[in-house]
């Protein structure tokens, strides 16, 4: 009966741990959504806004892999494009907060009026896991707007 006992534990030990790295694998890195975001701005120089926009925000479009998506913003803070929330576009988002009370987008625009690009963190929710989680956002001003992609860390 140990014995039984001892393997079915190992069994389970083995299943969670592979299951946690299984999940790991399936969240993007920071060189992804670095990557995305190069790509997302390279989408918009070639085809304008109008075809941008509704690219980045289609929901089976090229611009959302797993938890990763691309967002554009006015350096207002207006939602121009959502990868995983359309409900987003087009609202004034200046004075959002964060669960902390952080306020991520006034930070985000102040921070892409002083600099062409860099990492901000804040905690925002997961669509896939649907849960809030701590969340790093690589941004790039181009022009007028600013594009970004995020990871989310667990």
């Amino acid at each position: 009966m140990k014995r039984m006992m001892a393997v079915l534990l190992a069994t389970g030990l083995v299943l969670v741990f592979g299951l946690n790295t299984a999940l790991a694998a399936d969240a993007g890195t920071k060189d992804e959504a670095t990557a995305m975001v190069k790509k997302a701005i390279g989408f918009l120089k070639a085809n304008g806004p109008d075809k941008a926009y509704a690219e980045i925000s289609n929901p089976k479009g090229q611009f959302i892999d797993r938890d990763l998506y691309v967002v554009v913003y006015d350096m207002n803070g207006k939602c121009l494009a959502h990868g995983a929330n359309a409900k987003m576009i087009g609202r004034d988002l200046i004075d959002n907060k964060d669960v902390d009370g952080k306020e991520f987008m006034k930070e985000r625009v102040e921070m892409m009026k002083k600099q062409a690009s860099g990492w901000q963190d804040y905690k925002f929710r997961n669509p896939t896991s649907n849960q809030i989680e701590p969340k790093s956002m690589y941004i790039e001003r181009v022009n007028d707007v600013i594009v970004g992609c995020g990871i989310y860390k667990k």
